[in-house]
């Protein structure tokens, strides 16, 4: 029994492994280097996890390697990789993929000054009385031969989904046909008939001219090439009276040889050639440019190109970019210190109040001030952006500051200042009660025999908070300080609720705010910027905040590590 279930093992292993293999293989082959060889070497390690009596222990940890490599290394290969190109809006595709849609893609091609018209006719196969969008397309040529578009080959598919088709013209004698009054009015093809539905030239079939375009024109026929017996492309396109009209089309840009400088050198390429123009297109960082009939450079399409450092360097040396950044930068830090600076004060003055014994009621005000922590996040963000921080009927301003002290309102999401006040009220509002919590655990746990002793030798109250409470309270909250600070340094949630990042801040060419933190900087230049997402520079700020937010969780160890020595 042990060795059939051992055999049965193997035999899911070696699925395991060769659908891994494949897997990577069809990655690598579609430019998916990083995770390829990231399922290369989970393979690797898993057989010899599996085969190795010396790593038996480790087989145990299979699951958590690959979560570890699918979840954790590969984003951070494929971010640092990312912050060196210009991925983003409009450098979304590979360089060859561009090429190829340049050639193919039906929105690059042109209708010749003596290019011809074809008449064409529309038959449909019925189901009872409804037509459907199984189709056959008659085509006369110039001669009056009839000709039937044959089956269409996808060329292009993304998504599932076909961007573009071709279709050979078959003579019409390859069809049975039924004639009335010496007009076709049905197509058969094997077992299906397909009757005469609609013609552009035919007014009395004008009625189903909207059927026509919805089913079949537009999502089928608009992105199929038909291609004659003379090789001439032909295609739908509209004509001024707003019918589609079947013309000869040709491709705007073709490959070829052509004479180009390339640091200083004169050297034969093969590159895109514009064929109404016959120039070759310029290819300068990352996109193809085209010229109009000025000269002037006209951005065709981009792709996903090698940067090295540009994002990096950017950042400090473009004043659009640099000036903001800098500005995010120390609001960021301002931001995080604050906000541990108010929770952990507002935090430590309710701990020492609910701290005495004598005091009655503790558990229900320590219950009404834990209800902050309690709530989710983002109900009490919005509660405070809409409840209270409007500025039109919000709480504070009609209540408080033209009800109470009759003075104009505060424009707490439009003013830089003012959004800043409120961000780190609703910050402090939703951290001081973790630092209540911490804090009061931190000071029961100070032995009373330490205040008894102080008392004795006179020392008063503020003597015995900044002499014992204080240290010794520090002793187990620092760490948990810097933590908070490293925590309330990415807290994007909260910013991007309650602000947007918002105010914007004047003469940038990047969505920076005046609220904004580097996380939530980088999300929107990511998702949100109005020129365009910028993957690659979102990425280069994201590797700054992970060294950053690194080197603020070393001081933590650091602290940690000295007090524990402090301990001993």
């Amino acid at each position: 029994m042990i060795r059939f279930w051992k055999f049965i093992g193997y035999v899911f292993l070696a699925l395991f492994n060769a659908f891994s293999i494949w897997g990577a293989l069809f990655l690598f082959s579609r430019g998916f280097y990083e995770l390829s060889i990231t399922f290369f070497v989970l393979v690797f390690l898993i057989d010899y996890f599996i085969f190795s009596k010396g790593a038996y222990p480790y087989r145990y940890m299979i699951p958590a390697v690959i979560l570890l490599f699918i979840l954790v290394l590969y984003p951070i290969a494929f971010t640092i990789k990312t912050a060196f190109t210009n991925y983003g809006t409009g450098h979304i595709m590979t360089r060859q993929e561009v090429i190829d849609r340049l050639l193919t893609d039906p929105v690059y091609t042109y209708v010749p000054d003596e290019g011809k018209n074809y008449i064409y006719e529309i038959f449909v196969r019925y189901e009872g009385i409804n037509p459907t969008g199984d189709f056959k397309m008659l085509v006369y040529d110039e001669n009056g031969e009839k000709y039937v578009v044959g089956n269409i080959k996808p060329i292009r598919m993304q998504a599932g989904k076909m961007i573009l088709g071709e279709a050979h013209l078959i003579p019409l004698e390859k069809y049975e046909v039924m004639k009335e009054n010496g007009k076709i009015i049905t197509i058969m093809d094997g077992d299906k008939t397909y009757n005469y539905f609609y013609s552009p030239v035919d007014k009395e079939t004008a009625i189903n001219e909207v059927f026509f375009k919805s089913k079949i024109a537009f999502p089928i026929l608009s992105k199929v090439e038909i291609v004659n017996n003379r090789r001439e492309r032909l295609s739908l396109r509209f004509s001024n009276d707003g019918t589609l009209k079947l013309v000869e089309i040709k491709h705007l840009y073709r490959m070829a040889l052509s004479e180009v400088v390339e640091n200083g050198k004169t050297v034969v390429k093969a590159t895109l050639i514009n064929d109404l123009t016959n120039r070759p297109l310029l290819e300068e960082d990352g996109t193809f440019y085209d010229f109009d009939e000025n000269g002037d450079k006209v951005p065709i399409l981009g792709y996903i190109s090698y940067l090295g450092g540009e994002n990096f360097t950017k950042i400090f040396t473009d004043p659009t970019i640099s000036g903001p950044f800098t500005k995010i930068f120390l609001w960021n830090f301002t931001y995080a210190a604050l906000s541990v600076v108010f929770t952990f004060a507002i935090g430590l003055i309710f701990a020492l109040v609910l701290n005495n014994n004598t005091l009655k009621g503790r558990t229900l005000y320590r219950t009404l001030l834990i209800i902050p922590w309690a709530i989710p996040a983002f109900i009490s963000v919005l509660i405070w952006k809409n409840g209270f921080f409007n500025e039109t009927y919000g709480v504070l301003n009609r209540f408080v500051v033209n009800g109470l002290f009759n003075k104009e309102s505060i424009k707490w999401m439009t003013n830089p200042f003012w959004a800043k006040v409120s961000v780190l009220i609703v910050n402090t509002w939703l951290g001081f009660p973790y630092m209540m919590t911490v804090s009061l655990g931190a000071l029961q746990s100070i032995p009373e025999e330490l205040y008894e002793a102080a008392s004795i030798d006179g020392a008063s109250k503020s003597k015995r908070f900044w002499k014992i409470t204080f240290p010794l309270l520090m002793t187990t909250i620092a760490p948990l300080l810097v933590g908070s600070f490293a925590f309330n340094f990415n807290n994007f949630v909260n910013i991007y609720l309650l602000t947007s990042g918002g105010p914007a801040i004047p003469n940038t060419s990047t969505p920076a705010g005046a609220t904004d933190i580097l996380i939530s900087y980088t999300y929107k230049l990511a998702f949100e910027a109005g020129r365009g997402q910028d993957f690659g520079f979102a990425s280069a700020i994201s590797i700054l905040i992970f060294f950053i937010v690194a080197g603020i969780s070393f001081v933590n160890f650091r602290i940690s590590g000295s007090f524990e020595e402090v301990n001993r």
